[in-house]
């Protein structure tokens, strides 16, 4: 039975791998160290540590550059029933600045988790997350070259859109493998985010999101591993982003590593014709200590390698992590994944 159920699970990540090879720039928000909390890109992670963890994440992106990018985030997910840990719970938060334009968004995420051995050391999870985002657009802070025009919002404007996604994940203590589609109210065929005059078409409008995540664990001594993985993103409009991730994990407590994120070709996309574009995108140094058993803390510098290098100073990211043990309960030892 528990054969059937894998070849079920990886048929069905199969099926939304085969939807990620058919995506203008992507839109969605995407941590360098999304790698030490995976729920943010897939809400079938929630309860995976097994012990309830909380994380903020504060990304400060293109340094030196007015009106760049930054980003905070709050969340937090854990097992409702510490005993037969089937039911995984998460919440997350996030409030993105980018100029005139800013993003807040609140998701619940559960996960129902099917555990495939005796031994419980592997587990297959299906997860959804409901959720909603609100949309601003500071007309004032825009600078057209026409005064006066008529295509762009006087003053403040926002819009509240609710959003769903999904995601499966498996795991056993060598790798995992999981899928997950983002945005999935939104698409060619749904509103435009923001609607202020007759004129607005769909430059605004939401794309949905593919991602596919996987990695395994590497024993290089008793207390040394490697942990490599990949994360492949997909919108079916603009560039394929693909992350290729390696971190060097010693005595459970110190991990130190680095991640390239390239674009990559699957076929051939109509944003790219009569296009020269750079398909490189960052190198990244990351690194986490555990201060002890409960706290962690996390940085990452991402060094752009394209054009835009000359006019900005890089991309920094800080991760808080805190795990609060059951009562009476000790924490368990380190999640790997």
């Amino acid at each position: 039975m528990n054969k059937h159920i894998i070849k079920g699970a990886l048929i069905s990540i199969g099926l939304m791998a085969l939807g990620i090879t058919r995506s203008h720039a992507q839109q969605n928000i995407q941590f360098t160290q999304y790698i030490f909390n995976t729920l943010s890109v897939n809400p079938a992670y929630a309860g995976y540590k097994e012990e309830w963890f909380a994380q903020m994440a504060y990304r400060n992106q293109w340094t030196g550059i007015d009106g760049a990018p930054k980003t905070a985030q709050l969340s937090i997910d854990g097992v409702a029933d510490r005993e037969k840990k089937n039911v995984g719970l998460g919440l997350q938060i996030t409030d993105d600045r980018l100029g005139p334009q800013s993003l807040t968004s609140i998701y619940a995420n559960y996960a129902y988790r099917l555990r495939l051995d005796a031994e419980d050391t592997q587990r297959l999870s299906f997860g959804i997350g409901v959720g909603l985002s609100q949309y601003g657009l500071d007309g004032e802070k825009l600078r057209p070259v026409d005064q006066g025009d008529v295509d762009l919002p006087v003053g403040k404007i926002s819009s509240t859109i609710p959003d769903m996604r999904f995601g499966v994940y498996y795991y056993n203590p060598k790798w995992y493998i999981g899928a997950s589609v983002m945005d999935l109210l939104s698409g060619d065929n749904s509103n435009s985010v923001f609607n202020w005059d007759n004129n607005t078409v769909s430059n605004l409008k939401r794309k949905r999101h593919f991602y596919l995540i996987a990695g395994t664990l590497l024993n290089l001594s008793p207390d040394t591993k490697l942990r490599p993985s990949i994360m492949l993103k997909e919108d079916l409009k603009g560039p394929t982003s693909l992350d290729i991730n390696g971190m060097l994990i010693f005595g459970g407590r110190f991990w130190v590593g680095a991640s390239y994120r390239t674009g990559i070709t699957l076929w051939k996309k109509d944003y790219a014709e009569g296009q020269q574009l750079s398909k490189q995108n960052s190198v990244s140094g990351i690194t986490q200590f555990y201060i002890n058993d409960r706290f962690r803390i996390g940085y990452s510098y991402d060094y752009i390698v394209s054009k835009l290098s000359s006019v900005q100073n890089g991309t920094h990211e800080i991760t808080l992590g805190l795990t609060f043990p059951g009562k009476g309960k000790r924490v368990l030892s380190p999640r790997f994944f």
